[in-house]
């Protein structure tokens, strides 16, 4: 007995559940993989790598992640899988030690404008219960303090059951106190409409005097005003009496019959409220938000002056503050305010609430306030808003799934992400991450680079092991991993300014400054500093001036570079032109789309609580369009041969001879010049990677007309070879007479700039001014300020 222990003190065998240490990738073939096979260790940090576009969003998101949530969907009850979404399984041969994934994406936080800082994170919840205990008036339960939940009153009559069958009917009334403003129903602004915009009263209905876009006379719309009796349609809106135009702008939802149909009559302006009004502005089609731009006008709400709360909820206050005061303090502040309250009734409640705002410092958003609506949050700001409730989670053995955490940091701020991960890793997490910047691919325990190009030329692994592996490796990630720019020797000459005098939107402090014009500029500063709050506030909306923000391009799998781009408009039309036909029949959205499966391309078979299985259409071969319409051609290609084609190829099709079309080339140039030359045409969007979509974005914007156009973070997604060429298109720019202001975290973007303006110092109330304007060699040279002592330590000085 004595001899057995003493063996096992010499050689300790490895018990069987301590052998499962690796998550077995074999045979991956989403989208563009081909036929991946890859280990990664568990309870470590694996960055992967490699060009925008060559795989690593589909191993990491679509492949590992997808797999471990339908296998957690599936340990549910049928009944309970019927509510949830139905996944797919990964196009995969094996995956082996699968754990539960904990997604942590860049996707924008909803954009409900109800949706706040506050009530994205709990926080809000929390300080309700707080002010329903500790405020003075006392008013009533967390609802009262709640802007989504409105006052109710009822009385009537109600029936007492009084035993053996006799009942008493007696009168009661009913009060429930909410929070919501009544005047702007909780939105914080009230909105009124400039009439001329929804009409022209010198013309008569059915002479088309509504200018809302969709709202036609030769459809249903024409049907109902004509029918609902409520007005004469002939008669000009000018000469309508008092009734007759309340009746056609505010009439509540009406029942009427209009040719036997039962059918809803509702005013303009409720309509229009339900139907644009009721979505984010951002959210909305160009056209139509043109139109609500152009209609509509929303001003503070002069009851609640912004804050969304009854009167009720803004007379109950804590040491001398109510709840909006409360939440409008940023949010370092706010945590200093909750550890002075001692009060022993709530002492787990306080502990809580300052364990949730200490995260949000801890991880760098302390400049926030709760009332900041979640859909003003960049990509950066929301992936570590969902990151907070992750920090404190006591789970371990957690697969963690990040998707360029970095995006939005200042090279400051970038260490502190670092060891945010490296506390996930060490509480016995896998953390996998999917990354571009250097500083954070050097903590990697482990590193994956896919490639060796993007699209179909990407798709494998060309590098797996240590960093110092991948430095010595000479891939594209490896031989560019300490690439370092240098300034420029000689700097352009500015060709003028566009002053901006007295910004103060959100942090900004009364900032005067000077932009010059015909040279690149870059602004710079730590998150929070006012970077957007200076463009977005002063500079955006100015005459002649393009803005490319961060907002991610929404796409379903019918849209693709052609139609996002309005490439497919003239092309249809010189198919149609060549063929003697209609375009329509050139739209896969339209006559032309393939019976079978719509124009999908794929036909989905729905299982019920299995998953949706999506198969290609056997009657088009996944070409989406009618066998008629691909006998049309047009230089010998058909419209499926020319959506198949890549963007190079394409570029010269129509570049020259009979197929040119110049408009075509025009815009196949500009995607060219992003760095999408391998880009089919026809793509599904939804299947493209961030950085991906945001070039697209960029090619767009780029054909519309203007002197200044300014780009928020346009490295977002992008590898570091992939950088070069986007400052090559920045000079291009600028040396055909534009002028570009970039909003930019990115060393080699600011080291490649003419001239440099600095927020900060700090973010949030510690920010808002300018530390520095100057050439990138002034600021390297004084070390003045944060970004002057990376940018210096970046170029070596």
């Amino acid at each position: 007995m004595s001899m057995a222990t003493k063996t096992d003190t010499q050689s300790p065998t490895l018990h069987t559940a301590d052998s499962h240490d690796l998550i077995r990738v074999h045979g991956a073939r989403v989208n563009n993989l081909h036929d991946v096979s890859v280990e990664i260790p568990k309870r470590r940090l694996t960055v992967f790598t490699g060009v925008s576009g060559s795989g690593k969003s589909s191993l990491v998101f679509g492949t590992i992640a997808a797999e471990s949530q339908r296998l957690i969907n599936e340990t549910y009850s049928a009944f309970v899988q019927g509510f949830m979404p139905t996944l797919a399984r990964p196009d995969v041969d094996l995956l082996e030690g699968l754990t539960t994934a904990i997604i942590v994406d860049q996707e924008r936080m909803g954009s409900n404008p109800r949706s706040t800082v506050g009530t994205a994170t709990d926080a809000h919840a929390m300080l309700r219960i707080l002010f329903s205990r500790l405020g003075q008036p006392h008013i009533g339960s967390p609802n009262a303090y709640s802007f989504n939940v409105p006052s109710v009153k009822a009385s009537g009559a109600i029936t007492v059951e009084r035993g053996a069958g006799r009942t008493k009917t007696e009168k009661a009334t009913f009060h429930r106190l909410g929070g919501m403003c009544p005047r702007c129903e909780g939105m914080g602004s009230v909105t009124d409409f400039d009439r001329s915009a929804l009409y022209d009263e010198s013309l008569s209905l059915d002479e088309g005097a509504l200018t809302i876009p969709g709202y036609s006379m030769d459809g249903w719309y024409g049907r109902i005003y004509r029918g609902c009796g409520f007005f004469d349609s002939a008669k000009p809106i000018r000469k309508y009496t008092k009734r007759e135009l309340h009746d056609l702008l505010y009439k509540e939802p009406t029942k009427i019959k209009v040719d036997g149909i039962n059918l809803t009559y509702e005013g303009l302006i409720p309509k229009i409220q339900k139907s644009m009004l009721s979505k984010d502005v951002d959210a909305l089609q160009p056209h139509i938000r043109a139109f609500v731009e152009r209609a509509v006008t929303f001003s503070t709400c002069p009851e609640c002056n912004g804050t969304r709360l009854a009167q009720e909820a803004l007379s109950s206050k804590i040491d001398g503050r109510n709840i909006a005061d409360v939440c409008a303090m940023q949010i370092s502040d706010l945590a200093d305010w909750v550890r002075s309250l001692d009060e022993p009734s709530v002492a787990p409640l306080l502990t809580g609430l300052q364990h949730l705002l200490d995260a949000f410092t801890e991880i760098g958003l302390g400049y926030l306030s709760l009332d900041r609506p979640a859909g003003t949050l960049s990509g950066g700001e929301a992936q570590r808003t969902k990151m907070i409730r992750h920090l404190s989670s006591s789970l371990t053995d957690v697969t963690y799934v990040f998707d360029e955490p970095t995006i939005g940091l200042h090279p400051h701020d970038i260490a502190r992400m670092n060891d945010l991960l490296l506390q996930l890793r060490d509480k016995g997490n896998t953390v996998l991450v999917v990354e571009h910047k250097p500083e954070a691919i050097a903590i990697a325990d482990h590193v994956v680079d896919l490639g060796p190009g993007a699209g179909t030329g990407g798709g494998e692994v060309v590098f797996e092991g240590t960093v110092e592996g991948l430095r010595t490796s000479g891939t594209l990630t490896g031989r560019h991993l300490d690439d370092r720019a240098s300034v420029k020797p000689a700097v352009r000459t500015p060709s003028g300014v566009l002053e901006v005098r007295g910004a103060d939107t959100h942090n900004l402090q009364n900032v005067d400054v000077d932009i010059p014009l015909g040279v690149l500029v870059v602004l710079t500063g730590v998150a929070g500093s006012g970077k957007s709050s200076l463009i977005d506030g002063s500079v955006a909306g100015r005459e002649g001036v393009v803005t490319v923000d961060q907002g991610a391009i929404r796409g379903s799998r019918r849209s693709n570079p052609a139609t996002y781009t309005g490439l497919l408009d003239p092309i249809r039309k010189a198919f149609a032109k060549a063929n003697g036909v209609k375009p329509a029949l050139f739209s896969a959205n339209s006559e032309g789309a393939c019976p079978a499966c719509n124009g999908a391309g794929v036909i989905y078979t729905d299982l019920g609580v299995m998953a949706t299985v999506e198969s290609t259409c056997e009657e088009c071969e996944g070409k989406r369009f009618q066998s008629a319409v691909l006998e049309f051609t047009f230089g010998g290609r058909s419209i499926a041969d020319v959506l198949a084609m890549p963007v190079t190829e394409a570029e010269e099709f129509f570049g020259a001879g009979e197929t040119r079309i110049p408009a075509a080339h025009k815009i196949l140039e500009r995607l060219a010049d992003v760095g999408l030359g391998y880009l089919s045409l026809g793509q599904p969007l939804s299947t493209l990677s961030g950085g991906e979509r945001q070039r697209i974005k960029l090619a767009t914007r780029m054909a519309e007309k203007g002197g200044v156009y300014v780009l928020d973070e346009p490295t977002t997604g992008l590898h570091l070879a992939d950088v070069e060429q986007l400052l090559g298109l920045l000079d291009r720019l600028v040396d055909s007479g534009k002028s570009v202001i970039v909003i930019e975290h990115h060393q080699a973007v600011m080291a490649h700039a003419d001239w440099i303006i600095d927020l900060g110092p700090g973010a949030g109330h510690d920010g808002g001014r300018i530390v520095f304007e100057g050439t990138p060699a002034d600021l390297v040279a004084t070390r003045s300020t944060l970004t002057g002592e990376h940018l210096a330590a970046y170029v070596g000085a």
